[in-house]
């Protein structure tokens, strides 16, 4: 396996656009395979989903897909019937303009909620697109699907004879509860719809879920995977361990460039009972405001982290008295700081990525320490986070 980020898969051609949905960006990215694909698609647990998320878990029921479309800076959520007409009319003038039945499309859509799409606009900026397909950049797909993300998010990976490459948008209402925001894997290895499935779902659970930026789950979360299958057959071990890979640089990359974020914080949990319990704990820590703030300001409050073990009340098995919290090599508890160790620890918290370690201490030992540990990524909270969303539909 290799990083290559002009390597990209064969077979797929895209049309991206503006199609005035917004602003003068690209807003509007279709990508489609030159034969039918073996697909997956993970997507949020909300109970506002929009149709994007309804209408694409429906067409991926059987494992296979030809094409995606994403829509970005209107999720088309909240708006009743209508909204999901008007998904299923884009579905249906993308398949009439391409041959590929509409039930082989997936869609995604992000950005304000409750505003319908300007339907007009892409119904006049979508004639003709079968002929404006070209070999797929997905550089510049990866700019389209931006909302207030700064940069865009591309990884790529050679795995044998194929190539994979991922992509994905999402800078804020991130703490995804399947998969994230949006973010999508392309790929010309040939490999089973059980296999994918299997590969996929456990990659999405062990990166993009232990992702938060604020807590807030998207009602737009989509992750989605088509594999066509023209490179020929890969290890499957070798395919798992470069999607993991790929999906774990682009968590970072969102981590980096979240919204207002100035430093990536690292939370990892070892020596619980299971793996569960690790996350819940690691979560409750990178999503607590008190220890995003303290990162921000490289205050030395690891006190902090010992408040947001204390909230996972129903983890009965953990025993404070055994709980061993630290900084990088700095163990802060069981400790007694000196100056020397405060002023230490403010410099390890004013690096640009803060790495926080939790050993519970109530795990069944070595053997089963991946089993029993999670890892966790977020970021810290400034006043930039304020600043973005006190304005953003606007």
């Amino acid at each position: 396996m290799s990083s290559n980020i002009s390597s990209t898969p064969q077979g797929f051609s895209a049309f991206i656009t503006n199609l005035g949905i917004r602003d003068t960006t690209d807003d509007f990215v279709f990508i489609k395979s030159s034969v039918p694909c073996v697909a997956d698609g993970v997507f949020t647990q909300s109970l506002f989903a929009g149709p994007s998320v309804t209408l694409s878990r429906d067409n991926l029921k059987d494992s296979q897909a030809q094409a995606i479309v994403v829509i970005s800076k209107n999720a088309n959520v909240a708006n009743g019937a209508v909204g999901i007409a008007d998904a299923q009319e884009v579905l249906q003038l993308v398949a009439t303009e391409t041959g590929i039945a509409a039930h082989n499309i997936a869609i995604a859509s992000t950005g304000v909620i409750g505003r319908r799409y300007p339907i007009e606009k892409i119904r006049t900026g979508l004639l003709g697109l079968g002929k404006k397909l070209t070999d797929a950049d997905f550089h510049a797909a990866a700019r389209g699907i931006m909302t207030t993300d700064t940069v865009p998010k591309l990884v790529t990976r050679q795995i044998g004879n194929a190539k994979l490459v991922g992509i994905a948008k999402g800078v804020g209402m991130i703490e995804p509860n399947m998969a994230t925001l949006l973010t999508f894997f392309f790929t010309d290895a040939a490999i089973s719809a059980n296999s994918l499935r299997s590969i996929f779902r456990s990659t999405i659970d062990k990166t993009f879920n232990c992702l938060s930026v604020d807590t807030d789950t998207s009602t737009s979360d989509s992750a989605v995977i088509l594999a066509n299958g023209l490179a020929g057959e890969v290890s499957e071990s070798d395919f798992a361990i470069a999607l993991q890979e790929v999906a774990q640089e682009l968590v970072l990359k969102i981590a980096r460039d979240a919204e207002g974020a100035t430093k990536i914080i690292q939370v990892t949990v070892d020596s619980a009972i299971n793996y569960a319990q690790a996350k819940k704990v690691a979560k409750a820590i990178v999503n607590s405001p008190l220890v995003k703030t303290a990162v921000y300001g490289a205050d030395p409050n690891w006190g902090r982290v010992a408040m947001a073990i204390g909230k996972c009340e129903d983890e009965q098995q953990i025993n404070p008295e055994r709980v061993v919290i630290s900084f990088d090599n700095v163990k802060v508890y069981p400790n007694s700081l000196t100056n020397e160790n405060l002023e230490q620890l403010r410099q390890i918290m004013s690096k640009d990525q803060v790495n926080i370690h939790v050993s519970l201490n109530v795990g069944v030992g070595e053997a089963s320490r991946r089993e029993t540990s999670a890892t966790v990524w977020g970021c810290d909270l400034s006043e930039g986070y304020i600043e973005i969303n006190g304005k953003y539909s606007t």
